[in-house]
């Protein structure tokens, strides 16, 4: 996904061009000073995020219930659904990277908000309902440009996404526990600080990042699912590897996506109209990808959503506050062996491997719907989280090495927008659906969605089919962004 450096030592080839000489045989080294602020900024900003669940689940349940919980959650999603796409394109347009720092800054100022206010006292509902959306709309700026940065700054992608997946899971295995001690010893407020300081740590760290001006495009790669070299910014069918210059930081004009310059006459609203179709028109392009969102909104209306609201509750009750927090904990050491996996296995096809490992991610809902006792309900989050760092890896990876670097920003942006839209409608309903059923009940019918879910993806012959691409190196390892663009799944 970056193109070939004029850096020899960090230079990734395309398969088509003849054999480059001269270059070492070695893998080039992932740790460079680029990659180390990047993995330096998402895995603070992480540790805070983790922290986020079981406060909201703890502190906004005391105050307002199952139905507050799921509602901030909601409004959160639900602003991110809404300006997702717009992320995209702005990523694209002013530079990944700053748009992350920006929306960084956002949350700095969310996340204070919310900490001074729980300090104060009991916060209103209205408070916590609006930083929820301030915060969702931070994190629909910051998430698009956050997946083509991966490209961008590490000459190996799937390396980059284990690596990361496996920050994400300390942080998910180190945060929940943390932040379930300071409410027990403080209050939430003290959570929510350390969120805030989290998040300027992640935009100091971004801002040093420094990546050089856009190189020339290599040309054309040839597509693993089409004959010959295909144009995919051309031709919306296409699932071509063209190579694209990535976000120069170094000179504000180099933030400029390439293809804003072929028409700087555009009115604003036209251009943004067809950066947005033309990333909707990649998008639907691939099959596999589609294929998996729409999926993916049945599993965030019937399990992802729901999941958290209602086991808080389950669990919370019947073992207590701080078995919860544990739970959460030994999910994040479950993604911790997953990530870690994904660093060592490269399967052939790639999303068949991550559907085969999500079938065991049922055994979560199941486990705490059937009421299971503390080591059985530890292993089973533990399992949920292995598979679901794999799966989130072997996704990612597929992502960003079957788009064209120059739409991956667009792209990312409506894979995210469908993946979470399902998971803001889940947690809304998950107050309502109570007075329906029990929430034991609603968690066994999250079991059975997640089978079938898996059933879903094994019989669509794009999902089960899509082979592993080399990454083509979009950006030369000093190159800059054009439109790059996250994790669901």
């Amino acid at each position: 996904m970056t193109t070939a450096q004029t850096h020899p030592e960090t230079a990734r080839t395309d398969p088509l061009a003849d054999p480059p000489t001269g270059l070492p045989s070695a893998r080039p080294p992932l740790w460079d000073r680029r990659f180390a602020l990047f993995f330096t900024a998402r895995t603070i900003s992480l540790f805070g995020d983790a922290m986020m669940p079981v406060a909201a689940a703890l502190a906004v349940g005391a105050l307002y219930g199952i139905s507050g919980v799921g509602f901030v959650l909601g409004t959160w999603t639900g602003t991110f659904v809404v300006l997702v796409l717009f992320g995209g394109v702005f990523a694209d347009r002013f530079g990944a990277r700053r748009m992350m720092v920006i929306a960084d800054l956002v949350r700095v100022l969310t996340q204070g908000v919310l900490a001074v206010a729980f300090f104060a006292g009991p916060p209103p509902f209205w408070l916590l309902v609006t930083m929820a959306a301030l915060a969702g709309a931070g994190v629909a700026m910051f998430l698009p440009g956050a997946n083509g940065m991966v490209p961008l700054v590490a000459s190996e992608p799937q390396r980059a996404n284990a690596t990361l997946k496996v920050a994400d899971a300390l942080a998910h295995l180190l945060g929940p526990a943390f932040a379930g001690l300071l409410i027990a010893l403080t209050n939430a407020g003290t959570v929510y600080a350390i969120d805030a300081g989290t998040f300027a740590l992640s935009a100091l760290c971004l801002a040093l990042i420094r990546l050089s001006p856009a190189g020339t495009p290599k040309g054309l790669r040839a597509d693993p699912l089409q004959n010959g070299p295909t144009d995919s910014l051309t031709h919306s069918h296409s699932h071509s590897h063209a190579d694209a210059a990535t976000d120069a930081h170094s000179h504000a004009a180099t933030e400029t996506r390439a293809n804003s310059r072929t028409d700087t006459s555009a009115p604003a609203g036209h251009a943004l109209r067809r950066d947005l179709r033309q990333g909707w028109q990649e998008f639907r392009a691939r099959t596999w990808m589609w294929a998996v969102i729409l999926i993916w909104v049945g599993y965030g209306v019937l399990v992802f959503g729901p999941l958290v609201p209602l086991s808080s509750a389950l669990v919370g009750t019947r073992l207590g506050p701080n078995a919860y927090g544990l739970a959460i904990s030994f999910l994040g050491l479950g993604a911790v062996l997953g990530g870690l996996l994904a660093l060592r296995l490269r399967p052939a096809r790639p999303l068949a491997a991550g559907t085969a490992a999500m079938a065991l991610y049922t055994v979560l809902p199941l486990c705490v719907a059937l009421g299971a006792d503390l080591p059985l309900l530890l292993a089973g989050h533990v399992l949920g989280g292995a598979t679901m760092a794999f799966w989130s890896v072997m996704w990612a990876t597929s992502v960003q090495t079957h788009t064209p670097p120059a739409v991956l920003n667009r792209v990312s942006a409506y894979e995210l927008a469908g993946s979470v839209s399902g998971i803001a409608l889940g947690q809304m309903l998950a107050g309502p659906a109570i007075a329906l059923a029990s929430p034991d009940r609603l968690l066994l019918v999250s079991a059975g969605a997640c089978l079938a879910g898996c059933v879903a993806l094994f019989a669509i012959p794009a999902i089960r089919t899509l082979p592993r691409a080399a990454p083509t190196g979009g950006a030369e390892r000093g190159a800059p962004s054009g439109p790059q663009g996250a994790e669901l799944n």
